[in-house]
């Protein structure tokens, strides 16, 4: 029986991996097949965001090949993290509105639940901190997941190299794979396990969808190779192979790309960075703050000193006399002068920081036309940039680019809400109701952009003069759904009427 159960192990788990084959790419293995393009795309933007450059090679006064680092300015770093504070933090409010109150199937133990969940994952303040490579690198992943040990809801992330789309339509990302690299040490040689994490659906009993989610091990000697299939006993013990979950109507894991549509790549569904389209004027910034350094560097003052002027030290070997400077200088270099010449002469050059300054900031400049940021949005020369109340009461680009990514933040956040409860109710640590995207409201604290008092004059005049409903008035400046609106217009309503004098 041992040896019947191996041989169906062998073909359940691949003998395209268990028989020798190695998978150097992501793109080796048969159910991947994503634009090389795409992925050098994404490992490009990783290098630059995280300052990987290589060094700067250049030749010196003596004719020898040098190295130096390169002085570059981040700011595909820079851009996504000012975009980040602009579209979300910490005061965000999320909720699920209770529109059956009274009843034990009602949308308020959904709210309770998925606040548990997010309070428990730290969710606010994770988001906060990876929106910043989703904009920089072009995606982020999310997925729920039950922890058998404690029974919780846990989230597992996954930035833009971490994740590959296996099905897509317009609607989104139907199936995909989430990468996870562990290294262990053995013998103080080091091995990379990847972990692949397939999410797939397939027909179950009555042709209703079933969800199914795969697990393949891979290890290797080599960081840049994904390896050789083996067992998920090595590192990940009472690991499934496969897990089936029945009662999805969506993918467990949610994919976050910024605002716009990949003209680099028009039929891949991943997202581009924001600064993806700027790559020229990228690096015409890093280039020119590089050779600005190298200036400041090089500009040291220089004095060449005949060498008639210079004090000797007497060699005991018997060879002539060296010529010798004080050992804490490097302003002087000896040079025969000639007849007639001054014996002193200064050739250091004035360094041209206006004209450095003014060539960032002309890129800078085009930057923020490229990034559809408001002029004046960066600066290279210390001026402030502008305030949130000053990019809103200029009715800015800025701000009008800033709504677009809360729009897919937004959506985010709410099909990542249906996924936990979809996923806690069929591992029955749910049984609530599963609410749809109208029950769910996301409030961006955007008090920093919108004047409230202005909105709440705006419309409460509409009001008074019949123009919009209550509910409607509440829901606009609220940000609340639309059964909490009605709901606060009752107890208004209940409050007036308690102090009427003819009540009394």
């Amino acid at each position: 029986m041992q040896i019947i159960q191996r041989i169906k192990n062998f073909f359940k788990r691949g003998g395209y991996a268990l028989s020798g084959q190695t998978l150097k790419s992501i793109n080796d293995h048969p159910k991947i097949n994503i634009d090389p393009k795409e992925l050098a795309r994404i490992e490009n933007n990783l290098r630059e965001y995280q300052g990987d450059y290589p060094k700067v090679e250049y030749i010196n006064s003596m004719g020898e090949r040098q190295e130096r680092d390169y002085m570059h300015l981040n700011m595909r770093k820079l851009t996504a993290e000012y975009l980040k504070s602009l579209v979300f933090n910490e005061q965000c409010e999320i909720y699920v509105s209770d529109a059956n109150d009274g009843k034990e199937n009602s949308f308020k133990s959904a709210n309770e639940f998925i606040q548990h969940v997010f309070e428990h994952n730290k969710f606010k303040k994770n988001l906060a901190d990876y929106l910043e490579p989703t904009f920089a690198l072009g995606g982020l992943t999310v997925r729920p997941y039950v922890n058998a040990e404690t029974n919780e809801i846990e989230f597992s992330w996954a930035i833009a190299n971490a994740f590959y789309p296996l099905r897509s339509n317009s609607n989104g990302i139907s199936e995909g794979v989430m990468k996870s690299v562990t290294t262990r040490v053995e013998k103080n040689k080091t091995y990379y396990y990847t972990l692949l994490e397939f999410h797939e659906w397939k027909k179950g009993e009555e042709g209703k969808p079933l969800y199914v989610i795969t697990n393949e091990l891979y290890k290797s000697d080599n960081e840049g190779e994904i390896g050789k299939r083996v067992p998920l006993s090595e590192i990940y013990e009472g690991l499934q192979e496969q897990t089936y979950i029945k009662g999805l109507t969506r993918p467990i894991f949610n994919y976050l790309k910024p605002s716009g549509f990949n003209n680099k790549s028009p039929h891949s569904p991943l997202g581009l960075g924001i600064a993806d389209n700027a790559t020229s004027t990228l690096k015409k910034i890093n280039d020119t703050h590089d050779q600005f350094w190298w200036e400041i560097k090089m500009g040291q003052r220089t004095v060449f000193v005949d060498d008639s002027v210079l004090n000797t030290l007497p060699d005991e070997s018997g060879a002539p006399p060296r010529q010798v400077f004080d050992p804490n200088v490097n302003v002087y270099k000896t040079m025969r002068m000639g007849d007639n010449q001054e014996p002193i002469k200064d050739v250091t050059n004035d360094i041209r920081t206006e004209q450095y300054i003014s060539a960032i900031n002309h890129s800078l400049r085009t930057l923020e036309m490229e990034l559809k940021f408001s002029p004046g949005t960066f600066s290279f020369d210390g001026k402030s940039v502008k305030t949130a109340t000053e990019i809103v009461s200029e009715n800015s680009l800025t701000f009008r680019t800033r709504n677009d990514h809360v729009y897919e933040v937004e959506q985010f956040i709410k099909g990542l809400i249906v996924s936990t409860l979809e996923l806690a109710k069929a591992y029955q640590l749910y049984s609530g109701e599963i609410p749809s995207f109208e029950h769910i409201g996301v409030d961006f604290d955007d008090g920093v952009f919108q004047d409230r008092t202005a909105q709440l004059r705006f419309y409460g005049q509409a009001k008074t003069f019949g123009f919009i409903p209550t509910t409607e008035a509440i829901q606009r400046i609220f940000k609340v759904p639309k059964e909490t609106a009605e709901e606060w217009e009752q107890m208004i309503l209940r409050e007036e009427g308690a102090i009427d004098p003819t009540n009394i």
